[in-house]
């Protein structure tokens, strides 16, 4: 701290003075001059003067505003093709309902974990290479662990099987976790 902002015996009596009387740290720093906000309140903090009490008005809670809820339907969404969309919703897309049904889910078969990749195939990640497929066989933690090995697509880390099991549509998870649990 500078000479001309060096807590004197007056200055600090000051400081009470103006503290105990409300002002405000940013008032009290403009009043000694010299010295900046956070120097009075790192002043004020030492000294002990932290507690001062609260002004009448302040001590009253403030009335909360009343909270709006949403409409239950957006009032200018639409579900027709034809109705005007404002708002946050504007350009979100129209999806239509997805209608399950039991033929859908048997359209095309579950992929099974326990899919033949010939023993040749498999490579060590020693043997892993760019173009091969990256996807774990076996438990990591035995000497037989091996990665499927196969032809992944380019920039893609599996080959197109894994890569139906590993990249799988929202959609089409919860429909498998719906047959599974049934």
């Amino acid at each position: 701290m500078t000479e001309a902002g060096a807590w004197t015996e007056e200055r600090v009596e000051l400081l009470k003075k103006l503290w105990n009387d409300g002002l405000s740290a940013s008032q009290i720093a403009a009043e000694l001059g010299n010295v900046t906000r956070n120097a009075v309140i790192g002043k004020v903090h030492r000294l002990g003067l932290s507690g001062r009490a609260k002004s009448p008005g302040s001590a009253t809670p403030r009335p909360r505003k009343p909270v709006a809820r949403p409409p239950s339907h957006p009032a200018g969404h639409h579900s027709s093709g034809g109705g005007l969309t404002r708002g946050n919703t504007a350009l979100a897309p129209q999806f239509a309902p997805e209608i399950e049904a039991e033929a859908q889910v048997a359209r095309e078969p579950a992929p099974s974990e326990d899919v033949v990749v010939p023993f040749s195939e498999r490579v060590t990640i020693m043997e892993l290479r760019e173009y091969m497929c990256r996807w774990p066989m076996g438990d990591p933690t035995t000497p037989e662990f091996r990665f499927c090995g196969g032809r992944s697509a380019t920039g893609m880390p599996y080959c197109a099987y894994h890569a139906r099991i590993a990249y799988q549509p929202a959609a089409d998870r919860r429909r498998d976790r719906k047959v599974i649990r049934a």
